[in-house]
């Protein structure tokens, strides 16, 4: 893969090359050297300075925890969705893909997205939420998508992600699966970390 083929890909490859090392609390040095490269080179790759190659892809995927695949996965163009509306019965319902090891968390947010994209996450998993209320924007990779209350939407969170308020206070309706989560608890504290539970 070259700079000049697929620029967005290549720019969400290296953006989620960084956001998975900053996830991990790595500095430079440290993936550099778990990846058996240069910190220079290492540099000039998240910055784009640097072509990128299939054998360091390879190897940077493994020192990431992650596979090949999930680092170069692009976005699906079905993220947001909308509810079935069942009028008679007053129900509103998603359809949700079956996912072990789930987590639901209700979470209410007040603050924005960050407008920086370096504190945009990704780390393994998938995660699903709905706005209950008020209005979430979502970026996610290039995109920022506008969440309504009872719209939905269903990502692979090795997408650099982050999910904050707009216009006012929201509430939002949380799944995780099992890697989300796990991404989510060992994160920095940003907008769209769901609460540790607190102990029973």
């Amino acid at each position: 893969m070259t700079q000049e083929d697929d620029g967005d890909l290549d720019g969400l490859v290296r953006r989620r090359i960084r956001a998975l090392r900053v996830a991990q609390g790595w500095s430079l040095e440290e993936l550099a050297a778990r990846a058996r490269l240069s910190q220079s080179t290492l540099s000039r790759i998240e910055t784009g300075r640097r072509r990128l190659a299939l054998d360091q892809l390879v190897t940077l995927a493994r020192a990431l925890d992650t596979s090949l695949d999930q680092l170069v996965e692009t976005a699906v163009d079905d993220v947001v969705s909308h509810p079935s509306v069942d009028a008679a019965h007053g129900q509103l319902s998603w359809l949700l893909k079956a996912q072990p090891g789930v987590s639901v968390v209700r979470q209410r947010m007040t603050n924005p997205p960050p407008d920086n994209p370096s504190r945009m996450r990704a780390h393994p998993g998938r995660e699903w939420l709905v706005v209950l209320s008020g209005t979430a924007t979502l970026l996610l990779g290039n995109r920022r998508l506008r969440l309504e209350t009872n719209q939905a939407a269903e990502f692979p969170t090795m997408l650099p992600h982050a999910i904050g308020a707009e216009g006012g206070p929201c509430e939002i309706l949380g799944i995780f699966d099992r890697d989300a989560r796990r991404g989510h608890q060992r994160g920095e504290a940003g907008t769209d970390r769901p609460p540790r539970r607190s102990p029973s």
